[in-house]
């Protein structure tokens, strides 16, 4: 970790006082609040790297594990899509995750910076930095807890405590598993779910068997079900009617957002009414209807640390139609 260091003066308090009271003063009117940071080293712990990151799942990663970046980008709109874990006031925002601001950047004390393939166009800004990629993402057709391990691992790696992610590998199966148990306490009769978004009134991404959805469902004791194998962001696009597809115990699981209009438009659509779903519980006769349930935004590029999250909203969720299956 590089620390600047003054050098010692003999001046008096009184001088030295003085000298500071003039300092501070022309400092303060000469920045303004669009002022870059001044070089910031590791803010908890001098001995460790310090790192940035463009990416969101990284950065989510490595604040779980207890060593969050010293700064990431589009810190705002991580509170708003991952929202857990919770960033530090001391991580810095750098500006955009995919064209972050260089005067920022070049402010800062930097060991490393973490990123992935995603970011590769960004490598001529980091001038000599070392840097590190790492993909949280399953690269088989079928995703496993065990894709996600050597690339958390790594992380550990890369900021000298491998311990701390094993310890987070352990801590995150056993939540994950433990929320499993909780929802089996709650629907014991829902085994089997396929997760959605829509993007329109007929147009919707299926989550698929290489998205971290199978892992972390299968690590809750529950299965995944899809109809077609997954992109390289884990999904397929299907249409409305294809839902069809799904078996009469299969429950719909719907990622928000999901807007009242759009809402408004299924409840007109022929094919919605003939699937047999509503949002609605009170709109069907108590127990009729396909069982369906709305998720809270959940961002599902955050390997383990999306997985715990997804476990948590999972437990909290209401689900409606019929849940006897």
């Amino acid at each position: 970790m590089r620390v600047y260091r003054s050098q010692r003066h003999t001046a008096s308090p009184l001088i030295r006082f003085f000298v500071a009271l003039c300092c501070s003063l022309l400092l303060s009117s000469c920045q303004s609040p669009d002022t870059p940071p001044t070089p910031l080293s590791h803010p908890n712990d001098p001995s460790l790297p310090s790192v940035m990151t463009p990416d969101w799942g990284i950065a989510a990663t490595l604040i779980a594990m207890g060593y969050p970046p010293v700064a990431m980008g589009d810190k705002p709109f991580y509170r708003e899509w991952v929202g857990k874990p919770t960033i530090p006031d001391t991580t810095l925002d750098v500006g955009t995750r995919y064209q972050p601001n260089p005067e920022m950047f070049s402010q800062l004390d930097l060991d490393m910076v973490i990123d992935n393939a995603f970011y590769q166009h960004l490598h001529p800004m980091y001038g000599d930095l070392p840097i590190h990629s790492i993909e949280l993402t399953s690269p088989n057709k079928v995703a496993t807890w065990e894709d996600f391990i050597e690339p958390t691992l790594k992380l550990g790696e890369y900021v000298r405590h491998p311990q701390a992610a094993q310890a987070y590998l352990d801590r995150s199966q056993q939540k994950i598993a433990q929320a499993g148990q909780t929802f089996r306490a709650r629907h014991p009769h829902i085994k089997k779910l396929a997760v959605v978004q829509f993007a329109d009134s007929n147009n919707l991404r299926m989550f698929s068997y290489n998205s971290l959805f199978h892992p972390a469902l299968e690590v809750m004791g529950l299965q995944l079900v899809a109809l077609a194998d997954g992109n390289q962001w884990g999904f397929a696009p299907i249409m409305l009617g294809e839902l069809a597809q799904l078996d009469d115990d299969t429950c719909l699981v719907v990622v928000e957002p999901l807007s009242n209009l759009l809402k408004l438009e299924l409840q007109d659509s022929l094919v919605w009414q003939r699937l047999g779903y509503s949002f609605d519980g009170d709109q069907q006769p108590a127990g009729k209807g396909r069982c369906i349930t709305l998720l809270p935004a959940t961002w599902n590029n955050s390997g383990v640390a999306s997985m715990n999250v997804l476990a948590d909203r999972l437990t909290n969720v209401t689900f409606v139609g019929n849940t006897d299956l």
